[in-house]
Order: structure tokens, then sequence, then C-alpha cells
């Protein structure tokens, strides 16, 4: 029989996550085997082979639609037809990369041609740009490369992340799996959460819920319950009182670690730039929330939705805590 490896060490060698292996699972990608003595998933040589190719083709933007295609489809044509769309893709973005350069060009061009010492020609750029304010909210392309609303058309298309969002989380009450071990978090204590579904506080994307990791390797996973829930009814897990906070929030794909650290990075960068900044008090940081829309939602979209939640405050917040402390 071939060697056998557990789901925490499929996720360990492929740093992909359990929970994006189930999904796998489920829209019938892979295969796992269960043993009558084991709890847990396991994947043999053909299964681990398996997900290495999803992962090829995942890090190649290839949807989870056209991947079950592939593996569905006799002989080579659906992935000939699908890496060829891809191609053809990657044509589009290098065509707007070139028409994004000369755009770019020609603005220096046009700035260059100002004499910042002249009076005149600085009111003549401010005309200029006042014009070309007026052509974005008034006139479609006409076919010139240095319309700003071709840049505005290029770069949209260019873009990949969502934008960042702030929300403000109230505080909630909620059962905490308590820091675990991943495997333990996504095992035992959804499958409590799933038995004692009428505890959980429905919401509009169904319940609040969070993911983080812990420093050692650890996740924790809290789920919004009730007013009404007491700690027995939540044993053996502990009930808490989640304290919220302001957050800078966009999606990610679960279980896309390339989609996850863009994501990361770009909230990051989007703080730098604003009048925010990163909330490094205790027990605020970074998690993440799976929307969980319908299966044939899912399917439709060949992916989970992810949000993940960076804690920042308010730069002068921040100004008056400094302040304080200095007294």
């Amino acid at each position: 029989m071939n060697k056998l490896l557990k789901i925490r060490d499929v996720s360990s060698r492929y740093d992909i996550s359990a929970r994006a292996l189930r999904y796998y699972e489920e829209v019938g990608l892979i295969e796992s085997i269960r043993q009558d003595d084991y709890a847990y998933r396991l994947y043999d040589e053909n299964a681990v082979r398996r997900i290495e190719q999803i992962l090829i083709l995942r890090r190649l933007n290839i949807s989870i639609r056209d991947i079950q295609r592939i593996f569905t489809s006799p002989g080579s044509e659906a992935v000939l037809e699908v890496l060829g769309k891809k191609v053809d893709d990657i044509n589009g973005e290098v065509e707007l990369l070139l028409e994004l350069r000369e755009i770019v060009k020609e603005f220096i061009r046009q700035i260059r041609q100002a004499d910042f010492t002249r009076d005149d020609d600085v009111k003549k750029l401010y005309d200029r740009a006042k014009k070309i304010e007026t052509r974005i909210e008034n006139v479609s392309y006409n076919g010139n490369a240095a319309d700003v609303n071709r840049l505005l058309e290029v770069t949209e298309k260019l873009r990949k992340v969502p934008p960042v969002r702030v929300v403000r989380i109230r505080p909630f009450r909620a059962v905490t799996s308590g820091p675990d071990s991943f495997e333990n978090v996504m095992g035992p204590f959804q499958t409590w959460q799933e038995a004692h579904a009428h505890l959980i506080r429905e919401m509009m994307y169904g319940s609040p819920d969070f993911l983080w990791g812990e420093e050692d390797g650890k996740a924790v996973w809290i789920w919004a319950v009730e007013d009404w829930v007491t700690a027995e009814h939540t044993a053996p897990y502990e009930l808490i009182t989640f304290e919220g906070g302001l957050y800078a929030a966009a999606m990610s794909i679960d279980g896309d670690r390339e989609s996850y650290q863009t994501v990361c990075k770009r909230i990051r960068e989007w703080i730098d730039s604003s009048g925010f900044e990163p909330d490094e008090r205790p027990g605020h940081r970074t998690m993440c929330h799976m929307l969980d829309p319908e299966e044939d939602i899912r399917r439709a979209l060949g992916y989970d939705q992810m949000d993940i939640y960076v804690p920042i405050k308010l730069k002068s917040e921040a100004k008056e805590e400094k302040e304080q402390h200095e007294d």
C-alpha cells in the first residue's frame, strides 16, 4: 500500500491550508482515505500528485471550474484550451502594460515642457489639468493614449486585488477553540460547532467567526453566539467576549497562499498612505473571516471568498496615546 500522509503533513509540505484541502475534496478534485482507527483524512501518492497539479494550476491563476474540466475531460484538449486562454490573457495584460508605459512617458513629456519658474507655464499646466478633469467626467476614450480616462481604464483592468475598506467590528460574545493545532481547530471544534448550531448567532453573511494564527504555530477560531448562551452551553470550550475594534479589510481567495500574501501587503501599503496606522495593542491581530455563500454560488465562483482583517487605529488616536504616555 502507498505511504499515507496526514492532512497536517500535506498542509505543511505544500504550504496550503487544511480548509483548502477539504474544499478541493468537496468539489471532487481529490480524494482522501479514512481509516477506522484514525479520525483524520489521509492522502496516498495519487492524491498528493493531484494536489501538486492543482497547486501548479492555481499558481497560474486557473480557476477551480477550469481545473475540474481538465481533470474530468479525456485527453489533452481541455488543458490545452485552458492554457491557451491563459496565454491570451497574459498577452492582453502585456499589451495593457505597454500602453500604460506609453501613457506615463507622454505625461512625463508634457510635464517637462512646463517651466515651473514661469508663472504663466504653471497656470497653463493648471488649466490643462482642469480640462483633463472635465474630460474624465464627460468624454469617452477617443484613441489618444494621453487621455487620463484611458489611464484609469488600463490601471483598473490591471488591478488584481479588491480595494481596502474600513470596518468597525462591535464587541460580541463568542465560543473559542482556544490555541490549538490547525488540525484540531478545523476538526473537533468545527464538528462541535456544527452540532451546536442553535447557539450560533446568525448575521447577514452567516455567523460572525474569525480565525487567526498564534506565534507558536497554533490557531484560534471564534464563533459568535447568542446573548443568552452561558458557559455551560459551550463546555468544553470557553465563552469569551471579543473586544472588536477598527480594521482595514480586503478580500482574498481561501487556500491561495499567494493571494493571501498579496492582499496583506496591499492592505499594509494602504495603511501606510492613509490616516491610520497598525493597531499593535495586545489582543488586536490580523484575522480571517470566511464568507459562506450557498454551494451553487461557491461553485459558480470557483473558489471560496475570504476576508482579511488588519487592526488599525486613527493616527490622531495614536498621537494622543503617545502624549499621555510621555506625560
